[in-house]
């Protein structure tokens, strides 16, 4: 994580923990949904979803830039960044609702608990962790039978633009057998970002990739209730 600057406006990327029970509420994750499958998380950030999952069968790769760095460095960074993202969060805590981590106490817990896991993982088992970024990742095609991303796309629409998102998005599909879903569908500052999901929807279809959206459970931002959901099994 780069340390976010004053203010209202981030001047950098925030690199996030979050754990197994927020992917879960985010993308609306079933046991279907992991056992035995091929999973990918990108970005993957120092969540701990990938050493999670992976002991409840799923297999797992998370993809991020952040991991070129060596696993004892993505280790001994992981907390401390983490601890800067809640940072960010608290100083503004009226963009968000805080009632399905209970309190803002609860939510810290959460997010260093998953730092500690991810730290532990990145160690231990370090082929999980792929260093790389989109729109161009060092997958085969079809490799993965789900893929997530999140708060990466659209959230950081201010420095990326449509033409990004559609290579990425289109690259997320590539290395995709099945399904990729995406989430939040708004910028980290909340704004609705409707005409560009509309405009990047219209332009995927038109290259034959399906897409729609669903109504999640998880809404940790106002408004951040919906995910995308790409269609691309065969």
């Amino acid at each position: 994580m780069i340390e976010p600057s004053g203010g209202g406006t981030l001047t950098e990327y925030i690199i996030s923990a979050r754990s197994l029970a927020e992917y879960r509420a985010i993308f609306e994750l079933g046991e279907r949904d992991l056992a035995g499958r091929r999973v990918l998380d990108c970005p993957g950030g120092a969540s701990s979803f990938t050493a999670e999952a992976s002991a409840a069968g799923a297999r797992v790769t998370a993809a991020d830039p952040i991991y070129a760095l060596p696993p004892a460095e993505l280790a001994a960074r992981a907390l401390p960044e983490t601890d800067r993202g809640n940072s960010w969060a608290y100083a503004h805590a009226g963009r968000y609702r805080w009632d399905w981590y209970g309190s803002r106490a609860r939510h810290a817990r959460i997010r260093r608990t998953a730092a500690g896991r991810f730290a532990a993982d990145v160690t231990g088992n370090p082929h999980r962790y792929v260093a790389a970024a989109l729109p161009a990742l060092p997958f085969p095609d079809n490799d993965f039978d789900l893929v997530l991303s999140s708060h990466l796309l659209f959230s950081y629409a201010d420095r990326l633009d449509a033409d990004f998102h559609l290579a990425a998005l289109t690259e997320l599909a590539r290395v995709s057998a099945r399904e990729v879903r995406v989430y939040p569908l708004l910028d980290y500052t909340g704004a609705a970002l409707d005409e560009l999901v509309d405009g990047l929807r219209a332009r995927l279809r038109d290259t034959g990739i399906r897409s729609s959206l669903r109504r999640t459970g998880y809404e940790f931002h106002h408004g951040a209730h919906t995910m995308l959901i790409l269609h691309t099994a065969s």
